[in-house]
């Protein structure tokens, strides 16, 4: 789980930086003001989209663990309540078989 969780923060890393990079290079570019603004904020709106559909991925993702988790704990709540209800059925037996 730490290294796919891992990984997205480096992919997110690097999608970030290549976005500042591209922001740079927009603005170092030999180009007029009109042009440099709208390709700005095309590029802004692409990286809007891709940080949105990011974050539902890790939003879904989440919501996956959190319901694996909580059957998990179901689980070990019914294994623990067997287990105490056969020891009390044992010492019930062992009480009245003396």
């Amino acid at each position: 789980m730490s290294e796919q969780s891992s990984t997205g923060e480096k992919a997110l890393f690097l999608m970030l930086g290549a976005m500042i990079g591209a922001a740079t290079a927009l603005l170092l570019a030999p180009r007029s003001g009109a042009e440099t603004r709208k390709l700005i904020a095309t590029k802004a709106r692409e990286g809007a989209d891709v940080v949105s559909t990011r974050s539902r991925a890790v939003s879904v993702k989440a919501g996956e663990y959190v319901e694996r988790g909580k059957e998990l704990l179901q689980h070990q709540k019914d294994q623990l309540s067997a287990a105490i209800e056969a020891g009390k059925q044992a010492y019930r037996e062992e009480k009245g078989g003396v």
